[in-house]
């Protein structure tokens, strides 16, 4: 297990960011972290890189606890925040030689390290330049590669990609998914298709409380199992629809095309649906399950 988080709550006063969080993330995943804003995504990653205590709970990264083994949690973890701090003032190779330090890399071991992370982050044509003089998406790179620095065999990522153009960020893309064949990573991030492109597994944390935990194409599935949509020959009183079959919601599409939405998966009300038609002497012309995006599962998943 390479990292474990039990029944993890935090409270800042009254108000509640976590809820009784449990996950578990075996080595070598790329897990996507989701949730709108102020979901409790941020604070759970600075809860597993030892920057704030939990108010209750435990977690641990590979076997070590947060809170009882912090420093060698510190060692196993890299960990870039959302809000990237860096020193402006420093050329970015003076800077990733102040971080090789801090993790006692000296000499020709550090010299080496700092010329593979400049290289992998695309960092080379910007290296003699001072921090502050960088683009967003290259303080994002230098924030990569101090991450990245002391070679950690966990990847902690928020918001990774901020700031980076089109051919930036599938050049990151491409470095995270390599490093995740070796590495445990667990990266959040509000871009859909990054987590379609990237992770083998979707978290969803809405409101403190873990809403979804499965496999990407799970739960795209899951999702869409619950939705069909059919078209008829004439319009219908779908009040009476949602009504008789136990519907969650219908929708008018356009024309006679409608949305119906079950309130559970397992709940196929096709054979029904087929029946109140014959029963009603309406035509049913196409009918088909929904498949959806992360994005659309997301919605449904967070929406209040």
């Amino acid at each position: 297990m390479s990292v474990k988080v039990t029944e993890i709550t935090k409270r800042y006063g009254k108000q509640l960011a976590l809820d009784n969080v449990s996950i578990t993330i075996e080595k070598g995943q790329i897990v996507g972290l989701l949730g709108p804003n102020g979901a409790g995504k941020s604070t759970l990653m600075k809860i597993i890189s030892c920057f704030i205590p939990p108010t209750s709970g435990s977690a641990s990264v590979e076997g070590f606890d947060v809170i009882e083994n912090s420093m060698e949690v510190r060692r196993l973890v890299g960990y870039l925040p959302e809000h990237n701090p860096l020193y402006l003032d420093m050329y970015v190779r003076e800077y990733l030689g102040f971080i090789a330090g801090l993790h006692l890399l000296k000499g020709n071991d550090a010299k080496k390290r700092i010329d593979e992370m400049i290289e992998w982050t695309g960092l080379t044509i910007e290296a003699h330049k001072k921090i502050g003089a960088l683009s967003k998406g290259y303080r994002q790179r230098v924030g990569l590669a101090q991450a990245l620095m002391h070679d950690p065999n966990v990847l902690i990522l928020d918001e990774p990609t901020s700031g980076l153009d089109p051919n930036q960020l599938i050049e990151i893309r491409n470095l995270i998914k390599e490093l995740g064949r070796e590495k445990t990573i667990l990266l959040s991030t509000h871009i859909m298709q990054e987590v379609e492109a990237l992770c083998d597994r979707v978290i969803i944390i809405n409101k403190g409380i873990v809403v979804a935990d499965d496999k990407t194409e799970n739960l795209k599935k899951a999702r869409s199992e619950n939705v069909l949509i059919v078209e008829f020959d004439t319009q219908i009183n779908h009040r009476q629809l949602q009504k008789i079959l136990k519907l969650k919601e219908v929708r008018l599409v356009e024309g006679n095309k409608y949305i119906l939405e079950t309130s559970n998966s397992q709940n196929d009300i096709r054979q029904e649906l087929m029946r109140w038609a014959i029963d009603n002497k309406i035509n049913i012309q196409s009918m088909l399950q929904e498949a959806i995006s992360i994005e659309e599962a997301f919605q449904r998943l967070t929406k209040t």
